[in-house]
């Protein structure tokens, strides 16, 4: 993934609850019961590969039957060897023995198994990079080497388009809330990293890349589902079918690329059938594939933070770290934090860390104001004593008053201007020109008469930033040149 912004916050399951899904996980737990199947009699070729003939034993042993047992059996031992679960004992005789990771899997800790079943997912990466082995095999020349560039096949490249469309697709299904949403459609997954953002109509060249990369990651989400990384519903026959008649299904799979694109990227959706959306594939990453894909980015130098994070570090943190997340997932790492501490101490804490003259310091001011509102009217103590502070006094005052809490001293009007400039610049730097700044910005010239003729004097350091941007956001020209005109004396009065 090569934009390196932060992605949003995700929930993680506990670490108990994902390793039971790591056992649970078909792959992984087919691996774990070969690895306790083989026995001195096992033998395997040069490889570490089973030799052919015990494959219907080691098949038999998964309760494995059909055409492809062998080829799952096959797949689950090679696993069980990729992750330490076996270990080759004899190279000259092939043969066999449980390896000590083998161990970990029933007597080691979540991370422990969470640590085998991290392995097994590189594996199966690895593999899903690959080219299939029919094409493998008819590009072999006559000395019996594989030549890849007759497969227009370039192993870094595929490796790097397979982490960006799972880098994709984690950003695209951590919600609002953390955790994953819904399925994301195949069309809007390839679209989204082929043609970064909505496609407006594009090129039939575009749609036919987007067409032959949902047929490879069809194949490769295939491969993906058995490790539990991802819950899969394939491209339905149908389509492969018509993509092999005089380019049927790649005109259908481009029609779809392009709608469902639109849905799964946030754009303005295009007219699609959803049923029919769903026929070119849909893809949703499990609990454990989060957990999995979090921690595969993060090793990438990606900021992907999940919540629960903060809980253990100092107030500054929290709010220097909450900063950015969305609501939701803000309101659930306050709450893990306020949980491990007491009332009073949380908000002295809290506090201390709102205080600061520097561009950041108002949004901690907001941050620090959302997370007072989780605490309980015994934390009062704490907002008194910053009563006479003039960067927390009037947020203190807000917090007693809205508690029905007495005694409370009336603010001055030049705290009142402060605290106004200071929200204003809190929500400037938490949403931009968002539909409730803009709403915030009338109130306020309606509701103060005079109130750029008095805000320019407030001494903040962002006085004049914040009625400047009132002056760009408000609809009446008149108010507006009032902003600017106000802003233009801050700057003066005070140097910025």
């Amino acid at each position: 993934m090569s934009d390196r912004s932060p992605l949003p916050p995700v929930r993680l399951a506990s670490e108990p609850q994902l390793a039971r899904d790591a056992l649970a996980a078909p792959l992984l737990s087919r691996a774990a019961r070969l690895a306790r199947w083989a026995g001195p009699a096992t033998r395997v070729d040069a490889g570490g590969a089973l030799v052919e003939e015990q494959l219907p034993a080691a098949a038999e042993a998964l309760g494995l039957s059909g055409t492809d047992a062998a080829a799952l059996a096959s797949e689950a031992w090679r696993i069980a060897v990729d992750t330490g679960l076996v270990e080759i004992t004899d190279e000259d005789e092939g043969t066999v023995a449980a390896g000590a990771r083998l161990r970990l899997l029933t007597g080691g800790s979540p991370h422990d198994v969470l640590t085998v079943w991290r392995t097994a997912l590189e594996a199966v990466l690895a593999d899903a990079s690959v080219p299939d082995l029919g094409d493998l095999l008819d590009s072999m020349d006559e000395a019996g080497a594989v030549d890849l560039a007759s497969l227009d096949f370039d192993p870094r490249a595929e490796a790097e388009f397979l982490d960006e469309v799972l880098a994709g697709l984690y950003a695209l299904t951590v919600g609002e809330d953390g955790t994953a949403g819904g399925p994301v459609p195949l069309p809007a997954l390839a679209a989204s990293v082929i043609v970064p953002g909505a496609l407006q109509e594009p090129s039939d060249a575009v749609l036919e890349q987007v067409s032959q990369a949902m047929m490879q990651l069809d194949d490769q989400f295939r491969l993906l589902e058995p490790v539990g990384l991802v819950e899969y519903r394939p491209v339905d026959e149908t389509v492969l079918t018509d993509a092999g008649t005089a380019g049927h299904g790649t005109t259908d799979s481009a029609t779809a690329a392009g709608g469902a694109a639109d849905a799964g990227t946030g754009a303005a959706p295009a007219p699609v059938d959803e049923a029919d959306v769903a026929r070119y594939g849909m893809v949703r990453l499990t609990p454990l594939g989060l957990y999995g894909l979090r921690a595969r980015l993060r090793e990438a130098g990606h900021e992907a933070p999940a919540v629960g994070e903060l809980a253990d570090k100092g107030a500054d943190a929290l709010l220097d770290g909450i900063a950015a997340f969305p609501p939701a997932a803000a309101h659930a790492e306050t709450e893990q934090w306020l949980a491990r501490r007491e009332p009073v101490e949380a908000a002295r804490e809290l506090l201390a860390a709102a205080h600061g003259a520097d561009a950041g310091a108002p949004l901690r001011r907001l941050r620090c104001q959302q997370a007072l509102s989780l605490v309980g009217a015994a934390a009062e103590p704490a907002l008194r004593e910053v009563l006479d502070d003039a960067e927390l006094g009037g947020l203190a005052r807000v917090w007693l008053t809205e508690r029905g809490l007495g005694d409370v001293p009336p603010p001055s009007q030049e705290m009142v201007f402060w605290l106004t400039i200071d929200t204003v610049a809190a929500q400037l730097a938490a949403e931009g020109d968002s539909d409730e700044l803009h709403a915030l910005v009338q109130g306020l010239a309606e509701q103060h008469s005079g109130f750029f003729a008095a805000a320019w004097r407030v001494d903040h350091p962002q006085t004049a930033q914040v009625l400047e941007a009132m002056g760009r956001l408000h609809p009446d020209r008149k108010i507006a040149k009032e902003a600017r005109k106000a802003a233009f004396k801050a700057r003066s009065a005070h140097g910025g």
